[in-house]
């Protein structure tokens, strides 16, 4: 890849397409995933998760057209930052709860990973 040269464009459509569609899952079932922030302890959940799920689809779509790919990127790291360790604090979990709750915390951390190549990525791109 050169320095102007965007990732790969099946890597953005797995990565963005999937997250993107996770979201609209998210919106679907908007309902439980606030019961879920709020048992967690999120501030106003009513607003706050419908929001983050839209910041998700928003930013993941500007990750598989490569549109602002650093805000994109960039709201991808802060929503990994912001509710990984809120929602999937496997730490204070017991049984399979915990071992569910601490699969999907290494997948998240994961994800975040790959939006900070491609925050990396996008550096002259945006």
């Amino acid at each position: 890849m050169t320095s102007n040269e965007p990732p790969s464009a099946l890597g953005r459509l797995l990565y963005g397409g999937i997250l993107a569609y996770m979201a609209i899952d998210g919106f679907k079932n908007n309902e439980k995933r606030v019961e879920i922030a709020k048992e967690s302890g999120v501030p106003v959940p009513e607003l706050l998760v419908p929001f983050v799920t839209g910041v998700l689809f928003a930013a993941n779509v500007g990750i598989v057209l490569w549109k602002y790919p650093r805000a994109s990127a960039a709201a991808l790291i802060a929503f990994f930052l912001g509710t990984t360790p809120v929602i999937h604090n496997f730490w204070t979990m017991e049984g399979e709860e915990r071992q569910g709750n601490k699969i999907n915390f290494l997948k998240n951390c994961a994800l975040l990973g790959c939006s900070i190549m491609l925050l990396d990525a996008a550096r002259e791109d945006d």
